[in-house]
């Protein structure tokens, strides 16, 4: 239909169909004002496109508009969170796991956290204090204490300083919960999860892992020590897994494991009003969350049926192809005279030379700034004196460095590192 002799029109005199087309013309011309994240030269922040089958999945399911709180609200794609939870259980390791789908990794290690404390009321929590913030946080929404662990000169947590701290614990009689980060947000580094794993015996303490972004990196190849860091993950009381980062999923989908299924007691709650189709556990009597989007479910049930969870598979692969990326680029940076850290998973961190910390943290701004106007965008880090490894004045407390993220199979690409650093 010819709508021209409407154009003098108020909005609300147009036909309906009208105003629904000239809501959505507005918002298509919002949305413009967005980084290019589904472009190659998009490497700055951890944002990874979903993959079309799992936006088609998502969108889908949208149409039924689950609720994966209870089955009376979710039949279908509760059943779909079953099994997600069942192949992310096996990738980690789990014999007979416990665990659910969330909004995204903050809330989920929130509820590992509460877990944690329902276990252990006296329980201490602890990270590196390269971790995300989200545990200094949800400790203080928890209400328990939380104690920052300094880092070593690999971004890893100082075991050193680890078992100190829990000696001190035990003297008290008090217990830890400790956080191990496999992939920090921040350089990548991927806490000793193996020695924590040995402390576990002797100081009797819970382990969280934090794999939200990392998780996935279990079933590809990656060197030590990295390796036997997620080898280890099975190991570990509860983990976290963000499925909407490497897993190929649209924002928000994280998920929460437990190791022992029996702390799903811990949840126990009478409903008047949404229990009524099973006498059986479900998932809406295992979680902090309440109402999730059942379409979350669909999108990673699809994408695990096209990409199982399996080494040397097609998933590995894309895996294997962003570590490579990250190397590749590490490599390329430092022939040309850039000061870097070695990538521990697909972060890369470097900057511009130097002798001032004040100097190159301009320098890299600068060099920031300049590649975002021809169209290939990073991203800036703060990094302190114990973190960096290169010998520099620091005549002031941080060095800006630039990070790059290559969570894009076309970033392990020669040609796009020599564009990226030139």
């Amino acid at each position: 239909m010819n709508w021209s002799f409407l154009h003098d029109l108020k909005f609300e005199d147009l036909p309906l169909e009208q105003r629904d087309k000239e809501v959505l013309s507005e918002l298509a011309t919002k949305l413009q004002d967005n980084y290019p994240y589904h472009s190659p030269n998009y490497a700055g922040q951890m944002i990874k496109p979903p993959h079309q089958l799992a936006q088609a999945a998502y969108w889908m399911a949208t149409f039924v508009n689950p609720n994966n709180h209870a089955l009376d609200g979710g039949r279908a794609t509760s059943a779909l969170e079953l099994e997600v939870i069942k192949e992310l259980g096996t990738m980690v390791g789990y014999t007979h796991s416990l665990g659910h789908l969330t909004s995204g990794g903050t809330i989920a290690n929130l509820e590992a956290l509460w877990v944690a404390r329902q276990a252990h009321p006296d329980t201490t929590v602890v990270a590196s204090e390269l971790s995300h913030y989200t545990h200094s946080r949800m400790s203080e929404v928890l209400g328990i204490p939380f104690k920052s662990i300094p880092a070593d000169s690999l971004g890893r947590m100082d075991i050193s300083a680890l078992t100190s701290f829990l000696e001190l614990q035990r003297t008290a009689g008090k217990h830890t919960t400790v956080v191990a980060t496999l992939g920090t947000t921040g350089i990548g580094s991927v806490d000793p999860l193996e020695t924590i794993v040995e402390l576990s015996d002797a100081f009797s303490i819970r382990i969280h892992v934090d794999a939200a972004y990392g998780g996935y990196f279990k079933i590809a190849d990656l060197p030590e020590p990295q390796a036997l860091s997620f080898a280890n993950m099975h190991l570990a009381d509860s983990v976290v897994i963000d499925p909407h980062k490497h897993g190929l999923q649209p924002y928000g989908c994280g998920a929460i494991l437990l190791k022992n299924p029996e702390e799903g007691a811990f949840y126990k709650h009478d409903s008047p009003y949404t229990y009524f189709t099973s006498s059986e556990l479900h998932l809406g009597e295992i979680t902090l969350e309440c109402s999730r989007a059942g379409a979350s479910a669909a999108g990673v049930w699809a994408t695990l049926r096209r990409f199982p969870l399996v080494k040397d598979g097609e998933f590995s692969r894309r895996l294997q192809s962003s570590i490579q990326a990250a190397q590749g680029l590490t490599a390329a940076a430092k022939r040309l005279g850039f000061l870097v850290l070695d990538p521990q998973l697909d972060i890369c961190v470097f900057s511009m030379p130097g002798t001032k910390a004040s100097s190159m943290s301009q320098e890299n701004r600068l060099f920031f700034e300049r590649k975002a106007n021809e169209g290939i965008h990073l991203a800036l880090l703060k990094i302190t004196k114990d973190q960096c490894p290169w010998d520099i004045e620091w005549d002031q407390d941080e060095l800006v460095v630039v990070r790059s993220v290559l969570m894009k199979p076309e970033h392990d690409n020669p040609d796009f590192w020599s564009k990226l650093l030139s």
